[in-house]
């Protein structure tokens, strides 16, 4: 009789079993990580009796908590991605030292091909926006600068602080900050437009916008071959808008460089709560991502949600903004090369309609890993670290190399393999625990800190992330 009762004692729990392990085969299969089917979860509960939606509730914080783990990330103070200390380079041409708003505006409305306009040290709080209308040449850009970082802070009130609408301006060592009531109002601190070709923002620290670079073409043209580099792109609170929120918003420009930026803390509080931390759509072309650091949530944590870490497609584009006015790809050749992407309630890398993406030696740690989304999107993965895993999704095209990446059925059970890696992942803490994981091949280009790969190169973004930490002084 005891036998009897414990085989029916057991049917139901190897039932239980079986079914549990088809829903992971499934899942699995499906590229649905934990953090993914959270808010799915929730949203089929809601609207029910109190029973159900507290079910939904308590199962979708036990598959985030089991996904995503610690809450305590913090980002190094002297991390050396981002705006550093010391000037980037000294500007030359015929100085315009200015001391006030209105003088400002007078030197950037009589600016010459070669001028330097520097701010004096201090703050400057301009209502309305700054515009950059004067055409500088590519061997002698208008340059508008601080002398040192840290010495000049610029609070815009305004929907769009500075409006660069001309060639060759180079903006560099400059604090600036969105000063709107209400803080969404203030949209763009930067909105590069039309004939502004070869812009440039080097060593910047800009705080509270929705999106802190808008980029994109209009009936004068298209602004190519832009960069972005060394800045610190972040936001102090939550966005509250339905409008894009994306610290870099490039939309039809092509020949990009957005190379060696700290990206944290964009959240969308309303209308779909989608938000991203740079992507480049509209029809663009050959966009470089490259040695970035991006967190999609460092001080801002918890709120519902999805962010992405950095997109070839983003969100897609309405036609009449696509360059080709079709957007029959929205991306064409990009390149993500040697960047890290962390803590991201969605994916690390989204893919979406692009073509002929090239995804090499990234470092992709709490997210829902790499996807690659719809018939017209290709990518190449190689070199990459990825905790999680890569996906496609509705026929996008994935060619796997030589990467690490983890099960996702593994996630579900709370194992991280590759964050077992690093010395505290959860702190980014990122020092091998052990000895580096390296490939049979691949070492060409440099890594995250700047330095060159071995023949044999580290799996993921970095050779030693000690190299990416400035020495104290």
């Amino acid at each position: 009789m005891s036998r009897r009762i414990l085989w029916l004692a057991a049917v139901p729990a190897a039932f239980g079993l079986a079914v549990a392990g088809a829903a992971l085969f499934w899942l699995q299969g499906e590229g649905v990580t934990p953090r993914a089917l959270a808010p799915y979860l929730q949203q089929r509960a809601a609207g029910h009796n109190p029973l159900i939606t507290g079910t939904g509730d308590w199962m979708a914080e036990s598959l985030r908590s089991i996904d995503r783990g610690a809450e305590d990330l913090y980002v190094p103070a002297n991390l050396v991605i981002g705006a550093q200390p010391l000037p980037a380079g000294s500007a030359a041409g015929a100085p315009r030292l200015v001391t006030s708003t209105e003088s400002a505006r007078q030197a950037f409305a009589a600016a010459s091909p070669g001028d330097t306009i520097t701010f004096a040290p201090g703050s400057y709080r301009i209502r309305g926006s700054l515009d950059a209308r004067r055409p500088g040449l590519a061997g002698s850009p208008i340059v508008v600068r601080a002398q040192q970082p840290g010495t000049v802070v610029l609070e815009l009130d305004a929907v769009e602080g500075i409006v660069v609408a001309a060639p060759y301006w180079r903006f560099e060592n400059l604090d600036i900050r969105g000063a709107c009531q209400p803080a969404a109002s203030c949209e763009h601190a930067f909105h590069v437009v039309g004939k502004a070709r070869g812009f440039a923002a080097v060593n910047n620290t800009i705080t509270d916008f929705n999106a802190h670079f808008k980029i994109n073409g209009n009936q004068d043209g298209f602004p190519d071959a832009g960069l972005i580099e060394q800045n610190t792109l972040t936001n102090s609170a939550p966005r509250r808008t339905s409008n894009p929120v994306t610290p870099v918003d490039l939309v039809a420009a092509s020949d990009w460089v957005i190379r060696a930026n700290l990206i944290t803390d964009f959240i969308k509080a309303d209308g779909d709560r989608i938000s991203y931390g740079a992507f480049a759509k509209g029809a663009a072309a050959r966009t470089r991502f490259e040695r970035n650091v991006v967190v999609c949530e460092q001080r801002l944590r918890g709120f519902p949600g999805e962010r992405v870490g950095l997109s070839f497609g983003g969100g897609g584009t309405g036609k009449p903004y696509c360059r080709d006015s079709r957007c029959i790809t929205e991306h064409d050749a990009g390149v993500m090369e040697s960047n890290l992407i962390a803590s991201c309630s969605d994916a690390g890398v989204y893919v979406n309609s692009s073509a002929g993406t090239r995804l090499l030696h990234n470092t992709v740690l709490d997210t829902a890993g790499v996807q690659v989304r719809f018939p017209e999107s290709s990518a190449e993965l190689d070199g990459n670290l990825i905790d999680g895993a890569a996906v496609t999704r509705n026929g996008g095209q994935l060619r796997l190399g030589d990467n690490r990446e983890s099960a996702i059925a593994a996630l579900y059970l709370g194992w991280h393999p590759q964050r077992s890696l690093f010395a505290d992942a959860s702190r980014l803490d990122l020092r091998w625990d052990g000895a580096a994981p390296r490939r049979v091949a691949g070492g060409e280009g440099v890594d995250l800190c700047g330095a060159k790969r071995p023949a044999q190169a580290a799996y993921g973004a970095f050779e030693d992330f000690s190299a990416c930490l400035a020495k104290a002084r």
